[in-house]
């Protein structure tokens, strides 16, 4: 937990309220009428907010707040008002969270490893969760299993814990195959069955996906006819691809560079942009490499290139991004 410090420097009526709220005016913690007022707050900071019990009478207005993670950064404003609504106090706190750890590795790689230990005993029936902010559930372990019904399916199949994680204290996540979509910041929440938070604990993770095309734009000309280079938009590789797997590559979100359906190309659905430009694999269902050769890049051809699977449902199952930059 974490103190926001407030202290009256006078004697305040005992039918006074204090109100805690953050930059945006959100309530965080209310107290009015000789109690706290925890049905005022949002669901954000309910009940992860204490204040004193006498603190009218002790003039120590200071707010607790549990389990801080990067969300709660913020600047947190305690005022005191009367019964008539005049402000008779304020004061502002501000609170700075650092993310602990800060992993940073490139998209070859074949996992990485989301830390998150524990000396404490836990008991059986707790329920972890790692969640990619600001809401998506990566992994949820509970009841001494693995729950991946729960998990959001672009994360199915992808990560891993201890087999006895509770035993162990050892929560930590392995992800597989990380691309640039990963890069995000994970909580590692840790709940009673109640629903109390034991633990929260973050892991920033930066995954590197960039690829450099170093080339003279300018046609060269050598005896009178023209050279063109190609260039290779990374060595992807992904295993187990179902026969009827469907495989898209798009420069950012619209444009259509390469299209593979039915076990063939589809150049009728690229960008005309692309047409006669680009080539894959012949077998890569097979082989598992969906690489993408770009005929004649030019400085035009810059940008993000996103490497997309999809079931014969539809259903997205692996995604790259590379960024390709091409040189003068």
């Amino acid at each position: 937990s974490v103190l926001l410090p407030c202290r009256a420097t006078k004697n305040l009526p005992r039918d006074a309220k204090v109100e805690w709220r953050d930059k945006d005016s959100v309530m965080v913690h209310e107290y009015k009428n000789g109690s706290h007022h925890p049905g005022e707050q949002i669901h954000f900071y309910r009940t992860r907010t204490k204040m004193d019990e006498n603190l009218l009478k002790t003039g120590d207005l200071s707010l607790t707040l549990k389990h801080p993670t990067i969300g709660d950064k913020n600047i947190y404003t305690c005022r005191v008002f009367s019964r008539d609504k005049v402000i008779l106090m304020v004061k502002q706190v501000k609170l700075q969270v650092k993310v602990q750890h800060q992993i940073k590795v490139d998209s070859d790689v074949e996992s990485v490893l989301l830390p998150c230990r524990t000396t404490e005993n836990l008991p059986g029936d707790v329920r972890v969760e790692w969640i990619k902010s600001p809401d998506k559930k990566i992994h949820v372990y509970e009841n001494g299993s693995d729950q991946p019904g729960e998990q959001s399916q672009f994360y199915r199949t992808r990560t891993k814990m201890d087999e006895e994680p509770l035993r162990t204290g050892d929560l930590s996540l392995t992800l597989r195959r990380p691309t640039d979509e990963d890069s995000e910041i994970y909580t590692c929440k840790v709940s009673s069955r109640n629903g109390d938070v034991l633990m929260k604990k973050q892991v920033q993770l930066e995954v590197k996906d960039e690829i450099q095309c170093l080339l003279n734009t300018q046609n060269q000309s050598f005896y009178g006819r023209h050279i063109f280079a190609n260039c290779f938009i990374e060595h992807i590789t992904t295993p187990d691809l179902p026969g009827d797997a469907e495989l898209e590559w798009r420069k950012g979100n619209y444009v259509t560079v390469h299209v593979y359906q039915n076990n063939s190309d589809q150049p009728e659905k690229q960008s005309r942009f692309y047409r006669n430009r680009t080539r894959m694999d012949e077998d890569l269902l097979k082989t598992g490499d969906l690489s993408l050769t770009l005929r004649s890049p030019t400085q035009t051809d810059s940008g993000e290139y996103r490497c997309l699977v999809y079931s014969l449902k539809g259903n997205l199952q692996r995604e790259k991004t590379v960024l390709l930059k091409v040189k003068g």
